[in-house]
């Protein structure tokens, strides 16, 4: 009985070793999104939106500006002027901001994870509608205007939510 531990134990032990070692050689890969901005700002029929005053501690993961009708997932056209900027906070949970401008239905499902409707949110003098997906893991914030929908998204309360919806800024 022991020697069959021994089997099934000392494995597990190495792969365990080996791979943990190696979980910590993958720093998180931040992006510089001034550029993408510009871009964006350029050419969005709409004002586009970026937290301003975050902390050092806040770092932006992930960066994209597509035109509608340009190629994006899977080479297909884009069916929307789509900017997304999205920031790890001190705490490492994804938090994001998402604006497109056509299809709001099923931007607000796509990017929300087919949240269902869970009540409302005022930052400032706008009014939020909160969503929470199914699982009840990921919420979002979404306003929508007639020039574009504006969702922030994350693993997280609707208070972190709102704090960073708090910091979003078109100039």
């Amino acid at each position: 009985m022991v020697r069959t531990l021994l089997v099934i134990l000392v494995p597990i032990v190495v792969i365990t070793i080996f791979f943990s070692r190696y979980l910590d050689d993958y720093p998180v890969q931040q992006v510089d999104w001034q550029p993408v901005l510009a871009q964006a700002r350029d050419q969005a029929p709409y004002p586009v939106l970026v937290p301003e005053g975050l902390p050092s501690s806040w770092r932006p993961t992930q960066v994209t500006w597509v035109a509608k009708g340009q190629p994006y997932l899977n080479d297909g056209a884009s069916l929307r002027n789509l900017w997304r900027i999205g920031y790890l906070d001190p705490n490492d949970i994804f938090i994001s901001v998402n604006q497109g401008d056509d299809r709001p239905e099923d931007f607000i499902a796509d990017t929300t994870r087919d949240g269902i409707v869970d009540g409302r949110s005022t930052v400032g003098s706008d009014s939020w509608i909160r969503y929470v997906s199914q699982d009840e893991r990921t919420r979002s914030l979404v306003r929508t205007t007639p020039e574009v929908t504006t969702i922030v998204v994350g693993d997280t309360t609707y208070e972190a939510l709102e704090a960073f919806a708090g910091t979003l800024s078109a100039s």
